[in-house]
């Protein structure tokens, strides 16, 4: 018996070995897939290429070539995309892509959020925005897309509402619920931080926020504490050219960009003032339609529960 189970013991130890051996190689294939390609990533600042060496260190191990190609303008890294001197960009928020392919009939697609900067309130008076009393006055940005965003963060931490048509641009007019009768100020983006001691509740971009002294602790409210009900609008991408949304080595290099090493590179360069935009939970490639098509029918659910509980109480 005992020379049975040496035997048995022997094969079992030869079996794991070699089960072992095989899951090294398949681990080994995987790493080098991609041995010998080559990526080319437009971004817009230095602080974005510094985010992406992560990226291109981590790459290198896999025999993965990926070259920052830094732009000095919002213009040409969509306009080098398109016309295929690079390979992806990594600069630019939904809204923004979403109009350059309008204005331009191009058809750049995102694949993967990047990051998010978080749009912030601060205040000199209250420790949160549920502290706001009857009349108090708030501070926002006075221009559309900061201004619109700043309204929605007042509706997504339950202050007011304002009307689902008005899209990520709504003004002081599409309100439709103000309960605590709040009035708002409309200035200039770098005058929000000076008129602190004169409002309840100021609504002040992170390089203003920065420029005043403010930190990231100092904010009572940020619209970026809860990402995923974030309106995706607001996210930065990783893009690239409709026809290539199926390309595996891109959908590679978005994996390594969404990782704890540069969600911590992110934080580092930012002071924490920006988050990763991604989850565990978003499609690849996005699928942004799918999105808006879900909330309205989320939307459209609610409103006939509504409906049929006001019925029955009559």
């Amino acid at each position: 018996m005992k020379k049975l189970f040496k035997g048995l013991s022997a094969l079992t130890l030869v079996g794991l070995l070699a089960a072992g051996s095989t899951v090294s190689v398949f681990a080994q294939d995987e790493e080098a897939k991609f041995d010998g390609e080559k990526v080319s990533v437009g971004v817009a600042s230095d602080y974005e290429a510094d985010v992406w060496e992560v990226v291109v260190e981590q790459a290198a191990e896999e025999g993965i070539e990926v070259e920052i190609v830094l732009f000095t303008d919002y213009v040409q890294p969509n306009i080098s995309l398109q016309d295929g001197s690079t390979d992806l960009n990594a600069f630019q928020h939904i809204a923004f892509l979403n109009s350059w392919n309008e204005e331009n009939d191009g058809d750049l697609t995102p694949l993967g959020f990047t990051y998010v900067a978080p749009l912030r309130a601060y205040s000199d008076k209250i420790e949160s925005l549920d502290d706001l009393q009857d009349g108090d006055k708030v501070a926002i940005p006075n221009d559309p897309t900061n201004g619109g965003r700043a309204l929605l963060a007042l509706e997504q931490a339950g202050v007011i509402e304002v009307d689902d048509a008005a899209g990520i641009l709504p003004t002081v007019d599409d309100i439709t619920a103000n309960d605590k009768n709040l009035e708002f100020e409309e200035l200039e983006a770098a005058q929000l931080a000076q008129v602190l001691p004169d409002v309840a509740a100021a609504f002040i971009n992170n390089n203003f926020a920065l420029d005043a002294g403010l930190s990231v602790d100092d904010a009572i409210f940020s619209d970026g504490d809860d990402i995923e009900s974030l309106a995706a609008d607001y996210k930065n991408v990783i893009a690239t050219r409709g026809a290539d949304v199926d390309n595996e080595l891109y959908a590679h290099i978005v994996a390594l960009y969404q990782s704890e090493t540069v969600a911590d590179k992110l934080a580092e360069v930012s002071n924490g003032a920006d988050l990763p935009a991604w989850s565990e939970n978003d499609e690849y490639p996005l699928n942004l339609e799918a999105a808006e098509d879900d909330s309205e029918t989320t939307e459209e659910s609610t409103e006939e529960a509504t409906d049929e509980e006001a019925s029955d109480e009559e």
